[in-house]
């Protein structure tokens, strides 16, 4: 026996606005019966049966090959038959899902069903905002929260579809049920319950536009120019957020109600975020990812469900080429994958391009920051092949008597500069279709004698990041006003793809 809300038969709808407010009726509907048995949960009341709440989902079906436009990298689905996908948050994802309704029905000419899903919602992603069950219950009653709800099952959140290794299953009518988005509902909620945890700041508060880095350098000169931004009026940032959700209001603009919610957190999160707002959401977010491939994957694992219109690594790296001076900028076109992290999920057979409107606006920021081009701009950045290593101190292994080692490889390869982090973001960028780049900064060359040494290391660091800063966020402010639609390539997409973007 179970205690449920009103199920929701399947509906067609030809308006996309009509079919995102049934989503949302579905979805609200469940979060307040789930709400409203734990509350009752958490004040020692047993409810009795299991309680359950299931996403709503979004399914179209089709009998053609044919759709409007073949110039388009999304929007569509692949041919004929029933495709369908679990929808979570239309309060954050609304407008997400109004576009992606809005081109399937203008591309296929057939209506969308919406309808109460049999996925159920975790307890844990029914729990609003700035609660914390976790505070109320005694470990006993915590063990008893699994008899009455449902917990997050990773059976339903995996990343088969991006990987392209996801077997549709068939539905109640024998037809095989292709997926519809790349993300599953309660994988997206999963990634948003983590990008709290791990960045300091809650998902609503993340833009279109996201800058990484492996420096705190520049996070300081991001927080510097954010606060000096929230003074000024002649721009579109409507507010900068720091973590604890402490938010800054544009001067003029007065405080909304949930800034006072936010606080300035005891101690940073693991790799904190910060956020320029725009209420198109395209406005930039940074985030200090710090060292390694592994956090430059589990953070690209979760931003990835946000489906940002591109992302951009700025750091340091080791230049490989003795001609290379410190501070030159690396403009990577390719990638040499030693990183190891993502073997599983993306062969290392797999290219990863560069992609043309990325690079052309990185080069031209580069161009226009520095006032130099031509053969002049040559002289500060070279365009090449960037490696990515799991090891910080591959310098050090022995390189006598063995086959292989990193030197001959880097060599081989053609690669121009080393780090730790760009090839990872540039490889899951590729794997979640999200646009990406790199532009790094030369700050020692190990294969030549210049390593880092802490007193010329603070030098550099404040000689370069506020330039090499401005050029990332120029770069976006260039693929911003192109228009989006020309970011989201056609070569990030598999033959057998999703419609959502």
């Amino acid at each position: 026996m179970h205690s449920e809300p009103p199920f929701i038969a399947p509906a067609q709808f030809d308006d996309p606005a009509a079919a995102l407010a049934r989503v949302r009726e579905i979805y609200d509907a469940g979060l307040a019966h789930l709400r409203t048995a734990l509350q009752r949960f958490l004040a020692g009341e047993d409810p009795g049966c299991r309680v359950r709440a299931c996403y709503p989902v979004a399914r179209v079906r089709t009998d053609t090959v044919a759709r409007a436009d073949s110039r388009l990298s999304y929007g569509f689905v692949a041919g004929p038959g029933t495709y369908e996908t679990t929808l979570t948050r239309p309060d954050l994802f609304g407008e997400y899902y109004l576009e992606q309704f809005r081109l399937l029905l203008r591309n296929h000419g057939v209506a969308l069903e919406i309808a109460t899903g049999n996925q159920p919602i975790p307890v844990h992603f029914s729990v609003a905002e700035h609660e914390h069950i976790e505070g109320h219950l005694g470990a006993e009653r915590r063990r008893r929260l699994r008899d009455f709800f449902d917990a997050p099952d990773l059976a339903a959140m995996d990343d088969g579809i991006a990987n392209g290794t996801h077997e549709p299953p068939p539905g109640p009518d024998g037809r095989l049920r292709h997926p519809l988005a790349l993300f599953t509902a309660p994988r997206v909620d999963y990634s948003l319950h983590r990008l709290r945890h791990y960045t300091g700041t809650v998902p609503e508060h993340f833009q279109n536009f996201v800058l990484f880095t492996n420096y705190q350098f520049y996070i300081d000169e991001f927080v510097r120019l954010g606060r000096a931004l929230m003074a000024e009026t002649d721009h579109d940032y409507a507010a900068f957020v720091e973590p604890g959700n402490v938010v800054t209001r544009r001067a003029g603009l007065p405080a909304e109600a949930s800034d006072a919610l936010g606080g300035v957190p005891a101690r940073l999160p693991q790799m904190p975020a910060y956020h320029l707002l725009r209420g198109d959401r395209a406005g930039i977010t940074m985030v200090n990812i710090g060292v390694g491939p592994a956090n430059a994957k589990t953070i690209t694992d979760h931003i990835a469900v946000l489906r940002p219109h591109a992302w951009i690594m700025l750091g340091h790296c080791a230049g490989l080429r003795n001609s290379q001076q410190l501070g030159d900028y690396v403009l990577a076109h390719g990638y040499v994958r030693e990183d190891h992290v993502l073997d599983e999920d993306l062969p290392l057979w797999v290219p990863i391009p560069p992609l043309a409107e990325v690079q052309l606006a990185l080069e031209s920021a580069v161009a226009e920051i520095t006032q130099l081009s031509g053969y002049e701009l040559k002289r500060v950045m070279r365009t090449g092949t960037v490696a990515s290593t799991d090891n910080r101190n591959w310098e050090l292994l022995p390189s006598h008597g063995t086959a292989s080692t990193p030197e001959r490889r880097f060599s081989q390869s053609r690669a121009i500069a080393l780090d730790m982090e760009s090839a990872t973001i540039a490889a899951n960028g590729f794997r979640f279709r999200v646009p990406y780049g790199t532009l790094l900064c030369v700050s020692d060359k190990p294969l030549h004698g210049e390593i880092k040494l802490a007193g010329m290391a603070t030098q550099f660091y404040r000689e370069r990041v506020d330039q090499h800063l401005r050029i990332g966020i120029r770069a976006i402010e260039i693929l911003r006003e192109q228009g989006v639609d020309r970011l989201h390539s056609r070569k990030l997409r598999s033959f057998a793809e999703v419609a959502f973007q």
